[in-house]
């Protein structure tokens, strides 16, 4: 079973991870990143490449301290939590994350889109954010923070 929130409410302008991390009250330390079909906007040029690329795989670490130096808006992309014992080529034997041509997110019963993840979250078109999980506490806690937030399973009917 899985688990699913629509952040609509909480943001002037989505997503901004920063927001997003803080709710998440730093768990985004504890996994792997695999980061797929972004438009974003970084004001710092080396961030601007990192995410024009394919796909970009970050530890944890790496994508907070990015997130506290810019946290720059991002229109499009999935971003994919992994345990830390899956490894790149693991993650990259499966078909990379979609966010502009990927309709699971809206269909009941929720589910993540990449089968090794453990979290996901979903930049809508500067519109909302999605985050699914696979453990209810991560989504309780993000409520707990940010409650105005929607079941993405009522969000979904």
């Amino acid at each position: 079973m899985y688990y699913g929130i629509v952040d609509r409410k909480n943001h002037k302008t989505y997503t901004h991870l920063g927001n997003v991390f803080s709710a998440l009250d730093g768990i985004e330390k504890d996994y792997n990143w695999l980061i797929s079909d972004t438009e974003c906007f970084p004001n710092i040029k080396e961030y601007e490449e990192l995410f024009a690329k394919e796909y970009c795989w970050l530890s944890g670490k790496e994508l907070s301290e990015i997130v506290k130096k810019d946290d720059f808006q991002w229109i499009w992309g999935v971003l994919c939590a992994f345990e830390k014992d899956v490894s790149l080529e693991e993650a990259l034997s499966y078909p990379l994350p979609l966010a502009r041509d990927y309709n699971g997110y809206f269909q009941n019963p929720v589910s993540l889109q990449h089968p090794l993840s453990t979290l996901e979250i979903f930049a809508f078109d500067s519109s909302y954010t999605i985050i699914i999980s696979k453990d209810k506490a991560i989504i309780d806690g993000y409520l707990r923070h940010l409650p105005e937030c929607e079941d993405l399973f009522e969000f979904n009917k």
